[in-house]
């Protein structure tokens, strides 16, 4: 089932009661505003006052190392992303992703399940830690909560804005950054685990035994001759057995040429289209990953069915460490209303006066808003010329 509708249902659902039920939800703090529904709350405030309490001088001295991180990915990304103009019409760098939907232009699927629940990872960390802060420097936080837009979800943590407007610049600062720098600390915590999983006990249980399919896009023509599952051992005259031999094999495929894929349910011949990542290179509409399986030594004991679990948290853990590093990262872009932006803004106001950084604010704001809009739009619709 295509994950879209997972969110068609849960859109009608979750709306469908919001409206019937509207005035008994009100009662319980839920403010119904289509196509935006928020649940505000008190109660999480005495938690997070309690681990802003225990270490506040190491939460400032953790946040003032990360604004000067930050700072570093500000300018990374910033420049990224005026750099993806070169390549823009043929290979866009922004797009959205949604976990359990295949989004046109976008090179990454997320899988429904664990895609969820890394973004829950995502949104907890990323305000908790906003929220830490603001009491870590003193302001009053209004409230807490969740929101959904139509059926994207959010939270927040929403602190007292003339408190806020009050403080000097590194308390500010401090306070801009932590959403990030919980984001990027998750992580890097979760690649080091995974890391570690993948380099000492995976290599040890399980064997390489080439390239299953787990997803077959529409936009290539892959999905009339294969299936979802099949193992891929060979692309043309080169064999498959690793996620190595098989990005050589994949890197000498063009445009309409034919592709002979052998698999373990028989060889198939299919022509190729153009990858809408890159123009110039063939594209078989295939989302795969290396099939591995079990070492005839720790196959069928009564711990076997465990150890297959390490292969799912290995994939979780990837989506803890993609999403977290994406969206950290994304959101320290210079432009507002990101975190990046208001960072961008108090760093300016250091060397320059109010008349020129605000200005040189909101012309970067703006000038990284078209970038993103045309990007997304060009991975949606193409180029069309």
């Amino acid at each position: 089932m295509n994950g879209i509708y997972y969110y068609v249902i849960a859109f009608l659902l979750i709306w469908t009661i919001a409206i019937v039920f509207k005035g008994r939800l009100e009662n319980y703090g839920l403010e119904v505003n289509f196509p935006l529904l928020m649940w505000k709350t008190q109660r999480l405030r005495g938690f997070i006052d309690r681990i802003a309490n225990r270490a506040p001088r190491f939460w400032k001295w953790y946040m003032n190392i990360g604004i000067v991180i930050s700072t570093g990915f500000m300018i990374l990304m910033a420049v990224a992303l005026v750099y993806s103009l070169k390549t823009l019409m043929d290979a866009p760098t922004v797009s959205l992703v949604i976990p359990g939907v295949e989004v046109p232009g976008s090179p990454i699927f997320i899988p429904f399940l664990s895609g969820l629940i890394a973004l829950a990872t995502v949104l907890i960390v990323h305000e908790f830690s906003h929220g830490i802060l603001a009491r870590v420097e003193k302001i009053k936080i209004n409230s807490i909560g969740l929101l959904l837009f139509a059926i994207l979800p959010g939270a927040f943590v929403e602190p007292d804005e003339e408190e806020l407007k009050g403080l000097n610049r590194p308390s500010r600062m401090r306070i801009y950054v932590a959403g990030s720098m919980a984001n990027l600390t998750l992580a890097a915590i979760a690649l080091v685990i995974m890391m570690l999983i993948s380099s000492f006990v995976v290599p040890a249980v399980f064997e390489d035994d080439g390239i299953v399919i787990s997803r077959l896009t529409e936009d290539g023509n892959a999905i009339n001759y294969l299936s979802e599952g099949m193992v891929i051992k060979g692309i043309n005259n080169y064999s498959v057995s690793d996620g190595a031999s098989y990005q050589k094999a994949v890197s000498t495929l063009r445009p309409n040429q034919t592709v002979t894929v052998l698999t373990d349910q028989g060889e198939y011949s299919f022509q190729l289209k153009s990858n809408p990542q890159n123009k110039s290179l063939g594209y078989m509409g295939v989302q795969a990953q290396v099939n591995q399986i079990i070492s005839p030594d720790f196959d069928n004991k009564f711990y076997t069915p465990l150890l297959w679990g390490i292969m799912s948290l290995t994939d979780l853990l990837f989506w803890i460490y993609f999403l977290n590093f994406a969206v950290g990262t994304f959101n320290l872009l210079p432009m507002k209303p990101l975190d990046g932006g208001h960072l961008f803004e108090d760093l300016l106001s250091y060397i320059t006066s109010e008349n020129i950084y605000k200005p040189v604010v909101t012309f970067m704001s703006f000038f990284m808003g078209i970038i993103i809009v045309v990007s997304l739009v060009v991975g949606f619709v193409g180029v069309p010329f």
